[in-house]
């Protein structure tokens, strides 16, 4: 038996035999045109789009499924008009075969993304990859490979890599599990595999040459283990973990349609986090009240930070009607720190989680931050729209993003625009914000507290250095009393508290902040019935007086030992 150990994308348990599937790498080839056959080229190309296009689009049509709109957004990839003038500009400038050129436009955009620290957003290269892998094959006279559609029987699907559109083309009825050498768990093909509900475990570095066709594999989706030939011994183990987390998963499900309240009736809001409009269909069918965090760098990271006001306009719109009147907050533009776009940053800072990013960054450009304002703006008569600003440290900050908003909202009212009144809040994730927000409750409609730069700054422990991440714990007593400062000031000023971070995902943390006085809970899909199942379980006084015990503890361990007795007392399940 060998055992291989990766990044635990879709949680699960997976039992069976491998079916080892593998995408041949394409031959580019370079060779110069004539003059006269540029628009020819031009041509070969757009006919490689629609042939690519019309391969996703029979792949709707058969039923594969498009969960959270992937094949969708890669369509409107390969319609993207910025992509077809690049290729056309450089076909003429260069004289250059499509297939050379589309390669080196390609080229260009994954190296863009690569300089990106964010995981979210670097692991997008995989769709820019997936869409041009598409064209490139009807370009070379090749058909695309159906064979991961055709399988007839129960397998553990290993690959190298797998492209999203693959993963919604696949037979899943067939697919028990899923095993990658390469990828993480916010890829597409991993959201993929969680909305399919397939176990998977990526990132596994070489699993597709430890294994053949045929061989006996177990997945497991919880600890990011491969098990490779096991014991039968171990077999048994697992199919008695696999029987136990199906009994679970079906429990958990049967919680999305109720409300999120207390015993005693208190209810709490439950919203979810997006990063792209894609994710709006997935979000509206695990029962969210809203979307608590839309972050909007990945627009900047994919057109550069001067996309203009259309392209956002739309973005924004997308989100506000796929939502259908409930509401959604939209995180203004958060670039630097770990999410750089190359065109926006002329140096490197030597320390840029305490640099020149978020709201420094857009009152230093304001035309960026204005063209985002007007495109906000405009896109809030087609739904639920409130706005909040990222990284704002005391009064002046907010005084000066407060005052461009109301500039640029006159702007358009003076355009004729009619404009709905839009909520406006604050992140806290700075601790001079927590320590004023008194003062800041009284400038906004709501606070939204982002835990994971929250806890850094106020730890000082930089949450990606892996020889401190073990010091990185928003459960520490001194983040969880500028978190009950926060919410005091907010409920003294009549304003609702809503948290984003991570910690909000978390079940033993739920315990402390329902206690503490948080309205709303903002997280991943994922997380969102294990929290409703503990908050639904306690009373408001019982999270009361664990909260109040827990902010009597002077050490993290004492927090985490006390909330992890109680949760085995009354949560057994609780991770």
């Amino acid at each position: 038996m060998n055992e291989l150990r990766g990044v635990p994308a879709s949680p699960g348990f997976a039992i069976g035999r491998v079916y080892l599937y593998r995408d041949d790498d394409l031959d580019i080839p370079e060779y110069n045109i004539l003059e006269r056959d540029v628009v020819d080229e031009m041509n070969r190309y757009r006919h490689a789009v629609d042939l690519a296009t019309k391969d996703l689009e029979d792949v709707l049509n058969r039923g594969g499924g498009d969960p959270d709109g992937f094949l969708s957004t890669h369509i409107l990839m390969l319609r993207d008009p910025e992509v077809q003038a690049k290729v056309d500009v450089r076909i003429t400038r260069t004289r250059k075969n499509a297939e050379w050129v589309l390669q080196d436009v390609v080229n260009e955009l994954i190296i863009k993304l690569g300089t990106v620290e964010d995981v979210y957003l670097k692991e997008r290269t995989l769709d820019i990859r997936d869409v041009s892998r598409r064209v490139m094959q009807h370009l070379l006279g090749k058909t695309p490979r159906t064979q991961l559609a055709e399988l007839k029987s129960e397998v553990i699907l290993v690959a190298p890599n797998l492209m999203p559109s693959d993963a919604v083309a696949m037979n899943k009825k067939f697919v028990q599990g899923l095993a990658m050498d390469v990828g993480g768990k916010t890829t597409h093909t991993a959201i993929l595999a969680r909305s399919f509900e397939i176990p998977a475990v990526l990132g596994l570095g070489r699993i597709s040459k430890e294994v053949k066709t045929g061989d006996w594999l177990i997945v497991d989706g919880e600890q990011g283990r491969v098990l490779i030939n096991p014991t039968e011994e171990l077999l048994a183990d697992y199919r008695a973990k696999q029987k136990e987390f199906l009994r679970r998963r079906h429990h958990l499900a049967t919680l999305e349609s109720l409300p999120c309240t207390t015993r005693d009736g208190k209810p709490f809001i439950l919203k979810a986090n997006i990063e792209i409009p894609e994710e709006v269909p997935s979000v509206i069918e695990h029962g969210v009240e809203g979307i608590g965090l839309y972050r909007s760098e990945f627009l900047f990271i994919q057109h550069g930070a001067l996309v203009n006001e259309e392209t956002q306009f739309l973005a924004y719109k997308q989100v506000l009607e796929g939502m259908g009147g409930m509401p959604v907050t939209i995180r203004t533009l958060d670039l630097g720190g770990d999410k750089l776009a190359p065109d926006a940053y002329p140096f490197k800072e030597s320390n840029p989680l305490l640099g020149w990013r978020a709201v420094r960054y857009c009152l230093a450009d304001q035309q960026i931050f204005r063209t985002q304002l007007r495109a906000l703006l405009r896109a809030a008569c087609h739904g639920n729209l409130k706005i909040m600003f990222p990284m704002i440290s005391g009064v002046g900050e907010l005084e000066q993003v407060l005052a461009v908003y109301q500039d640029v909202r006159e702007e358009l009212l003076s355009e004729g625009i009619p404009l709905p009144h839009i909520p406006l809040g604050t992140m806290i994730e700075v601790p001079s914000a927590a320590l004023v927000s008194d003062h800041l409750a009284r400038m906004v409609d709501f606070f939204s507290i982002g835990t994971n730069d929250l806890t850094q700054y106020t730890l000082a422990v930089d949450r990606g250095n892996e020889r401190i991440a073990g010091l990185y714990d928003p459960l520490h007593p001194g983040v969880l009393r500028l978190i009950k400062m926060v919410i005091d000031n907010a409920h003294f000023a009549g304003i609702p508290v809503a948290m984003c971070g991570e910690m909000a995902s978390d079940p033993k943390a739920a315990l402390v902040l329902a206690g503490l006085g948080l309205d709303e809970f903002s997280m991943n899909t994922v997380s969102l019935t294990r929290v409703k199942e503990v908050l639904r379980s306690l009373t408001l006084s019982e999270a009361q007086e664990v909260a109040e015990k827990v902010l009597k503890l002077p050490r993290v361990e004492e927090v985490e030992a006390y909330l992890s007795a109680y949760s085995q007392g009354r949560f057994a399940e609780i991770e």
